[in-house]
Order: C-alpha cells, then sequence, then structure tokens
C-alpha cells in the first residue's frame, strides 16, 4: 500500500516537473491555499468544540459549585457568632470531594469564587477568601505566574489580587517592566494592590512608559484603594528619568494637594519638552502656588502654544488677582482663540469684586464676538 502511494507521488511529481514554469507556480500557489484553508478550518473546529466541551463542563459543575459556596460561606452557622474569620472551620469532607481535584474543576471553582467576592465585602468576602485558601486555589494561580503565556500570568495576577494574596517582589517587580504592555500594567496594577508599605516601588526601576490609558487605571486604582501608603511624590519628579513616571506623579501630586512638592516641580519649568513643562504648569495650577505666579508671567512669552494656555489657566486657579490686566490683555490683543477662551475663563475664575468689574467692562466695551465668547465662557454647563 504505502509503495504504492509512493509510486503515485513520484508519477505525480514527474508530471508536475514536466509543466510550463507558470503553471507550476499557479499549482503551488493553489495547493498552500487549500491546505492553510483546511488548516484554519480545522483550528475553528476544534476550538469550538473546546468551547462546547467547556460550556457543558461550566453547566454540569456550577450548581455543585455555587451550592458548595453556599453551604461553607453564605449559610455558614459560624457567620453568627461573631467569631474571628480565621477561626472558621469548614466541612472537610465537602472541600475534599474528588470533583475538586481536576485542574479545569478547579479554574471553574476560582472564577466562581472571584465572581461571588466582587459583590460581597466584609465578613462573607473574606470567608470566600479563607475557602480560596484552605482549598489551596492560590497554588493553582501560582502556577500560572510561572507560565510562560503572558495571557496565564495576567491571569494569575487578576486572580491573585482580587483574593488579595500577597506576591513576592521576588516575581512581581521584574513583570512590572515587562516588554509586553497589557502584562506590565498588571503587574503594576497588582503590585499597587497588594503591597502595604511600598505600593509604589516599581517606579524606582520603571524603564517602560506608562501609557495613557494604563495612567487612566492606575490612578483609579490609587484613589480608590483604602489604607494605601501614599509616598512623597516630589521624589520621582527630581530622580526619575522616566518621562511617562513624572507626569503621571504630578496628577498624584494635584490630586493629593502636596504642597510640599511645589519646588520640584517649579523645577520642571526648565525642561526643553514643551509638551512636558506644560504638564508641571497645569499641576502648578491646581496646587494654587501663588508663590510662582509671578515667574510664569514672566515666562509667558517666550512659551509655545500649548504652555501659555496653561499658564492662563494656571492664573484662573490661583486666582490672587494681581495679574486681572495681563490676563484681559491676553483676551483682547491675542489672535489665538484657544488663549482668548483659557484668558476669559481665567478672569471669570478670579470671581473677586475686581473681575467681574472687569467682565463688565467687557461686556459694555467690546464687539458682540468677544461679549460672545464671554458668555460661552460663563455658562458653567460649558466645559470646552
Amino acid at each position: 500500500m504505502w509503495s504504492d502511494l509512493v509510486d503515485l507521488l513520484l508519477s505525480a511529481y514527474e508530471q508536475y516537473s514536466l509543466l510550463p514554469l507558470f503553471i507550476e507556480i499557479a499549482l503551488a500557489f493553489i495547493v498552500i491555499a487549500i491546505i492553510a484553508t483546511i488548516t484554519a478550518y480545522t483550528s475553528i473546529l476544534v476550538r469550538r468544540y473546546r468551547a462546547y466541551v467547556h460550556q457543558k463542563r461550566v453547566a454540569y459543575l456550577s450548581p455543585k459549585i455555587e451550592d458548595l459556596i453556599t453551604e461553607q460561606v453564605l449559610l455558614n452557622e459560624n457567620m453568627d457568632k461573631d467569631l474571628p474569620i480565621e477561626s472558621i472551620e469548614f466541612d472537610k469532607d465537602a472541600l475534599n470531594n474528588k470533583i475538586y481535584k481536576k485542574e479545569e474543576v478547579r479554574q471553574i471553582l476560582i472564577d466562581t469564587l472571584i465572581r461571588y467576592r466582587k459583590n460581597f465585602r466584609g465578613e462573607v468576602g473574606e470567608l470566600l477568601r479563607k475557602l480560596y485558601v484552605d482549598m489551596n486555589l492560590q497554588e493553582d494561580s501560582y502556577k500560572k505566574m510561572k507560565s510562560r503565556k503572558w495571557e496565564q500570568k495576567i491571569r494569575a495576577l487578576s486572580e491573585l489580587t482580587q483574593m488579595d494574596i500577597a506576591i513576592a517582589d521576588v516575581t512581581l517587580l521584574p513583570l512590572t517592566n515587562s516588554r509586553n504592555s497589557t502584562l506590565r500594567a498588571a503587574a503594576r496594577n497588582a503590585y499597587i494592590q497588594l503591597s502595604k508599605n511600598e505600593p509604589f516601588k516599581f517606579f524606582d526601576i520603571a524603564t517602560e512608559p506608562i501609557l495613557p490609558w494604563d495612567q487612566l487605571e492606575m490612578f483609579k486604582i490609587i484613589t480608590s484603594s483604602k489604607d494605601i501608603a501614599i509616598p512623597n511624590f516630589a521624589r520621582y519628579v527630581s530622580y526619575s528619568s522616566n518621562k511617562s513616571i513624572v507626569s503621571f506623579c504630578l496628577k498624584l501630586i494635584a490630586h493629593y494637594d502636596q504642597q510640599s512638592a511645589i519646588p520640584a516641580v517649579t523645577n520642571l519649568l526648565e525642561t526643553k519638552d514643551h509638551y512636558f513643562r506644560a504638564n508641571a504648569i497645569n499641576c502648578l495650577g491646581k496646587l494654587s502656588a501663588e508663590s510662582i505666579e509671578h515667574k510664569l508671567a514672566f515666562m509667558y512669552n517666550s512659551q509655545p502654544i500649548i504652555c501659555q494656555v496653561e499658564i492662563l489657566r494656571a492664573m484662573g486657579a490661583i486666582a490672587s488677582g494681581k495679574h486681572l490686566d495681563f490676563l484681559k490683555s491676553e483676551f483682547l490683543y491675542s489672535f489665538n482663540f484657544e488663549i482668548q477662551m483659557a484668558a476669559a475663563r481665567a478672569i471669570i475664575s478670579h470671581n473677586t469684586q475686581a473681575s467681574r468689574a472687569m467682565l463688565n467692562e467687557l461686556m459694555e466695551t467690546t464687539d458682540e464676538g468677544t461679549k460672545l465668547i464671554i458668555k460661552h465662557c460663563q455658562n458653567p454647563l460649558i466645559k470646552y
């Protein structure tokens, strides 16, 4: 049989080699296309079959797992006895059921516990965590951390973070500087949530940037986490060579109103990067750094538009009243619409008798286009 097949292939090859070159090339492409199509369809069918089997398994196991959680956690009799969570015991026979020894079943159990813990806080949430630990499920998550696949590492980080399980710095810190941006973001978020003493330690070793979307997510985690140790972010502004770290710290300095950071932020006004400089000016405005207002006015004319706009906004936030005439001049004589808008808003932000008198004067003496800008800026519902 095999000899006949070999003879058939050799005969076909001999016939193929006698064809013109362009036909040989065309046939080769046709064969490659057929093989690629068959491979693709086979891959799709295998994945769909696996997904189908997984769904059937989940449908079968979910009621059993939810019954386990209900009996051992939600309806646990010891919950009403004011006992410490650590001293509450589970039914060992229920936990040691052979069905929970299988890897796929344990993963479904982990996913279910995480889903429950997102909806339950306090003692119930802590008891769910204890069930996770008592069933040694953290070892499954740690095992994923050792995987070569970055998707598995991210899944492990999510599981351990949701269950508030510590991860050794020697394992987690290198991941905060991973070349894979998704893994890097997940590791940084996990480090902030899990580290009790130095949640920003990775700032010291970070060489990879914090992308804008990652900054937003990290900012949300930091500002919503309870009992997080907030450092003086001025140290990173002064010493970090990672511009994204410094830009992110400027946002945190402004949010936590760290007045002691004003000198460090002021030093950034000398940087050559005007986008970076604009971020520093924005931060100084949010800190209401009146001591730096004169310097901002002095450097204004030598700055690009983006920095000039931030200077005007900063003056509006500081609202000392010392540069109202300067703001009026920029509003009246600038040919840039964005600067006119920023200057008008800065005057309005002062909200003093002098600024209100200035606005009344402008409304009486200027043309209709200028009045329209003032009215637009005075509308609190219009932010831009």
